[in-house]
């Protein structure tokens, strides 16, 4: 099984999210800054993520995004399955026609390893994987690496606007 990017991006973006959840909405922006995803796939995965109810958003100025539910009501398979990802080392994905038609021989085997693997990330909740020490050190660092590129690149002023000079 090769979990894509859509599936990668979604978990690290919603990781993301829940470490910051407590500081009130998260922009897409923050997101994709931290975690060198791009604006406009991250917009693609949490309209996705939103349908599912895992994040909501938050209009008006200090706007953007929350957690839909507790970090600890949120399983990593859920994030999975919400950008359609799946879950599944089967050849032919569970459809038992692997071999001219037929299942093969080793596809109990990985039918097997599927089910175990979907169990292990249903049973992992973002809550769980957040609270590591480990986990938040690399946050920390993030946010400070972050934080430095901002002030070096500062946003440009919209078109339009005029400059006091």
């Amino acid at each position: 099984m090769k979990l894509s990017t859509k599936g990668r991006y979604a978990v690290t973006a919603m990781m993301d999210l829940a470490i910051h959840d407590h500081e009130g909405p998260v922009t897409l922006a923050d997101i994709s800054q931290c975690q060198g995803i791009s604006l406009s796939y991250l917009e693609q995965l949490f309209a996705k993520l939103r349908k599912e109810g895992l994040v909501e958003g938050v209009r008006g100025p200090g706007g953007g995004y929350r957690l839909g539910r507790p970090a600890s009501q949120i399983s990593i398979a859920e994030i999975i399955n919400a950008v359609d990802e799946n879950i599944d080392v089967t050849r032919c994905l569970g459809n038992k026609d692997c071999h001219g038609g037929e299942k093969c021989l080793t596809h109990q085997l990985w039918e097997d390893l599927s089910n175990r693997l979907y169990e292990f990330l249903d049973n992992l909740t973002l809550a769980n994987f957040i609270n590591r020490p480990e986990i938040r050190e690399v946050s920390r660092r993030q946010d400070t690496i972050a934080s430095r590129i901002a002030t070096m690149f500062p946003p440009r002023p919209s078109i339009g606007a005029v400059a006091n000079f």
